[in-house]
């Protein structure tokens, strides 16, 4: 990821791996545990090659899928009002449950016009994305069904 803008967070989940990991790729749920996210919708599995639409901070964006590691990564990306981006999410199972690790760049003239302000959206869009998926799988029920 090569770009003006990086981020890179990480969390630790005390949930099940299989709760994680559905609750991210299961795009058309996204909006019952995120209210930063306004709408989303995946059309089919959540494979590479799938594109999914999504509204977040009243920015539409259309993203495709271009890596599915099953319970181990995930990378997406698209371009969004002149910014392309590129987000990746890996998974490692702990002693407590999950840790996810979240990097996500931001490239563009959007970008090039207002580096540090983008950084500081991507830094606070980032950790508040992982602090709700946190919330998310430690009270949901681990009976989720693997996909």
């Amino acid at each position: 990821m090569d770009a003006p803008v990086l981020a890179d967070h990480k969390i630790d989940i005390d949930a099940p791996l299989a709760v994680v990991w559905q609750l991210l790729i299961n795009v058309n749920s996204w909006t019952a545990w995120n209210p930063e996210i306004t709408s989303a919708y995946l059309d089919g599995g959540f494979v590479t090659g799938t594109s999914f639409e999504w509204e977040s901070y009243e920015l539409p964006v259309t993203s495709t899928i271009y890596q599915v590691e099953q319970h181990r990564r995930i990378l997406w990306g698209g371009i969004a009002n002149g910014i392309t981006a590129f987000h990746e999410w890996i998974f490692f199972e702990s002693d407590r449950g999950v840790q996810i690790q979240t990097r996500e760049s931001f490239g563009g003239p959007p970008v090039d016009a207002d580096e540090a302000g983008m950084q500081s959206m991507l830094d606070e869009s980032l950790a508040s994305w992982l602090g709700r998926i946190k919330d998310a799988a430690e009270i949901t029920d681990s009976g989720v069904e693997e996909n």
